[in-house]
């Protein structure tokens, strides 16, 4: 393959659980290809591949972006690990994490789904952080003849750090799992077409010094380059950061156009009129979160005011089962929403959201975080939460209450929440969080009641 380095648009339970987990519900939704003449068979079954400690849901957008230039639901599969974040030492039992060959094996098996679900010869995978470790250890250990592209995206493909300590953890360049990955002249496997995609010094695992790891001034020898292969196509995308680099329209027209051979016919994601969600509840064990099902949990989902943040109206509640799976829920295009989760032994979550412009099985659900120490006396908890990114100062607009989060750190992206605590006089009032173009208007909830209120931004 052709080598390339260049920087494009600059600025800113076990294995039967994780197949059932991954296997989509039956949506009563007519199938985007069949509203799109644009439909593309040609283009290999893509299977997405999330990061450390993460889930499926995170590829959301970039599902809708690839609906809408043809590729047809059900030639694609977001996997969901049982246990998604890594052990401290890869080869030493940690409950609630996986190793690398327990992440193997389920990304093993879901290729073979896929492939059974489309008749397909051969997929693509596409994988953000820990995921693209996940997809290079599945073709160069078993499965790489199923594999027609891959592409990489913010992958520590060389370490978070590479030091002589810690040698065991997955994410030291020196250990014995990435030493393995990049023997040779070569660091991708052939048959197999592989790209990289990174940022311009903004991803927080790609620093040359150890801040970000617990250890200022002590150098990582990683560098903003880390994540790219020799024997890969590498791209840089600009000052995007660490999750952009898998889940930024950015990001999207490049993994397009690798799988497909051409640019997309659209970035942007058209609305479909009428949309049905559904999703699954998941949970932390002691701390750790995971992609387990929770039973028990009651969902329920209403209508808010775009300015208030006041309910509407409701419109769908259910109960989960062993599944963990909650809806479907069928909502109008243009309404944001408030999807209130009630989880067992986790504070009652109040999701305020923008509208979904199309349908997803995806929309998954985690209890907000426990109630620390810091929030004792706070008369109410809201949070702003970006999943697919990091809020960037000065990089982006990011205004909690009217103000930039003090807990949101300037320089590169680290932070993926910030926390707002009212006084009990403050009542149920609104708060508008805003994130460059995305504005949520949520509402406070008593935290005497055991409440959070999240505010997630979807772009």
């Amino acid at each position: 393959m052709m080598l390339s380095r260049r920087t494009i648009l600059q600025g800113a339970g076990g294995l039967a659980f994780a197949v059932a987990n991954f296997r989509s519900d039956a949506l009563a939704q007519t199938s985007s290809a069949a509203k799109d003449p644009g439909s593309n068979p040609e283009v290999p079954p893509i299977l997405f591949v999330h990061g450390n400690g993460d889930y499926d849901a995170l590829w959301m957008t970039t599902l809708w972006r690839m609906e809408c230039n043809g590729i047809a639901r059900d030639r694609m599969m977001a996997i969901n690990f049982t246990n998604p974040t890594a052990r401290a030492d890869d080869t030493v039992e940690q409950a609630n994490r996986s190793s690398t060959e327990d992440q193997r094996r389920e990304l093993a098996a879901a290729i073979a789904e896929l492939k059974r679900r489309t008749g397909a010869a051969r997929v693509a995978l596409v994988g953000n952080s820990r995921g693209g470790n996940s997809i290079r250890n599945v073709i160069k250990n078993g499965g790489g003849g199923d594999v027609s592209h891959a592409v990489l995206c913010g992958t520590p493909n060389h370490g978070v750090f590479a030091l002589d300590d810690l040698l065991g953890n997955e994410f030291n360049g020196r250990g014995p799992f990435l030493s393995g990955l990049n023997g040779g002249d070569s660091e991708v496997t052939p048959g197999t077409a592989f790209l990289t995609l990174r940022s311009d010094g903004m991803d927080k695992y790609a620093q040359p010094d150890g801040r970000f790891m617990g250890k200022p001034g002590v150098p990582t020898n990683v560098t903003a380059e880390g994540p790219e292969l020799k024997g890969a196509t590498n791209l840089v995308l600009g000052t995007i950061d660490h999750r952009e680099t898998a889940y930024h329209p950015r990001a999207f027209r490049e993994i397009y156009k690798f799988i497909a051979g051409r640019e997309p016919a659209r970035i942007a994601i058209t609305p479909e009129h009428t949309v049905q969600l559904s999703g699954l509840v998941t949970g932390a064990v002691d701390g750790v979160p995971t992609n387990r099902p929770v039973a028990g949990a009651v969902v329920e989902v209403n209508y808010v005011d775009r300015e208030s943040g006041e309910r509407r109206g409701v419109v769908h509640r259910s109960t989960t089962g062993a599944n963990g799976r909650w809806g479907v829920a069928s909502v109008d295009s243009t309404s944001p929403l408030e999807i209130v989760l009630t989880s067992p032994d986790a504070p009652i979550t109040h999701f305020y959201r923008s509208p979904f412009p199309r349908s997803s099985d995806v929309v998954h659900l985690r209890a907000a975080r426990p109630f620390l120490p810091a929030d004792k006396d706070a008369g109410a908890v809201v949070i702003m939460s970006r999943p697919r990114g990091y809020f960037g100062l000065p990089r982006d607009t990011v205004l909690f209450d009217g103000k930039e989060p003090a807990d949101v750190h300037p320089g590169v992206p680290t932070d993926a929440t910030a926390t707002l605590r009212l006084p009990a006089s403050d009542g149920r009032r609104n708060i508008v969080a805003q994130f460059n173009e995305e504005r949520i208007v949520a509402r406070a909830w008593p935290a005497a009641e055991n409440r959070i209120a999240v505010a997630e931004m979807t772009y």
